[in-house]
């Protein structure tokens, strides 16, 4: 459904951070950037941008990223935490979503609540 995700950051060096290392389990990387932008996704298709925002009070938007394994997930969340995410759900199922539904929960440095999830 959606091309594309832009989200509002404090400090783009932080977020930068942090998404490259929890989304590079998942296959993303950085991709265009200037000072003010940075858009992150696989190789040539940014589909999240992170926009710098010096006077942002917070955020609190809810984003679920698709990975391909569990295995992914826990790198996800592993990753996350070295990068200075916060926890927000240790990686495991969640059968109150669905039989199969692995997921990982992590605060992105401006509060965010970022997710990975296999359905596998």
């Amino acid at each position: 459904m959606f091309n594309h995700v832009g989200l509002k950051v404090k400090d783009l060096d932080a977020s930068v951070h942090f998404y490259s290392a929890a989304l590079g389990a998942l296959g993303y990387e950085p991709g265009y950037s200037d000072e003010s932008v940075v858009g992150l996704g696989p190789k040539d298709a940014p589909g999240l941008w992170l926009y710098a925002h010096a006077k942002l009070a917070h955020s609190l938007v809810h984003i679920a990223f698709t990975a391909g394994s569990r295995a992914a997930v826990d790198a996800f969340y592993r990753e996350g935490l070295k990068a200075r995410g916060r926890d927000n759900g240790k990686p495991g199922l969640r059968k109150h979503y669905g039989p199969t539904y692995y997921a990982a929960f992590l605060f992105d440095p401006d509060g965010n609540n970022v997710e990975a999830v296999c359905l596998r």
